[in-house]
């Protein structure tokens, strides 16, 4: 059965997988992929932090579903796919070896900032909302310097010398006041459950 573009939104996630998998046409896999490529963008980047290195992760995710779906049994597309495309990140990071699971190291920390701005896989929600929360709270706590240095760096992504210059402080107080508002917000996070 030939499908086409104009009629594929009618045809579900779960027609198209048995599609693909009896027929192994690239073409009908595409047309399922091309349904979530802005959430499979949206966590590369989240974790790759390089748009480049995004959209190339966008293409590998592609070849690797192609051959992993003919091996796995795929229900719920979507939330497969997101964690297909979690782990590759993962493993990405890990290779270059510029992931570490301290708490302490900065694009982990990033990570926890930054992860509303993209699309949550559903069992995560939940756990994520009260995260979410919970950080807010944390971050509301802390000194002011702190608060502000640490809000500047990571939700305005301004650099040392940017906060330095805004705070009219020395470059070495904004690193202590991210260093120490790290130290902080870890505590209470701990106490709250949150990490």
């Amino acid at each position: 059965m030939k499908i086409f573009p104009s009629k594929s939104k009618n045809i579900s996630d779960s027609e198209l997988v048995v599609q693909y998998k009896n027929t192994l046409n690239l073409d009908i896999l595409g047309i399922l992929y091309s349904r979530y490529m802005d959430l499979v963008f949206g966590v590369c980047l989240k974790y790759l932090k390089n748009k480049d290195d995004a959209q190339d992760t966008v293409m590998h995710i592609f070849e690797k579903i192609s051959v992993a779906l003919q091996e796995t049994n795929v229900k719920d597309f979507r939330p497969w796919l997101y964690v297909v495309t979690k782990n590759y990140c993962l493993m990405e990071l890990r290779n270059k070896k510029h992931h570490t699971i301290s708490f302490d190291d900065e694009n982990v920390f990033a990570e926890k900032f930054m992860e509303s701005q993209y699309e949550i896989h559903p069992i995560d929600k939940e756990q994520h909302e009260q995260n979410e929360t919970a950080l807010k709270n944390c971050i509301e706590k802390l000194k002011f310097q702190q608060k502000e240095s640490i809000e500047l760096f990571y939700f305005k992504e301004m650099t040392y010398q940017q906060i330095s210059a805004k705070m009219e402080v020395d470059i070495k107080k904004v690193k202590s006041y991210i260093q120490n508002a790290k130290r902080n917000i870890k505590i209470c996070l701990e106490r709250s459950n949150a990490i």
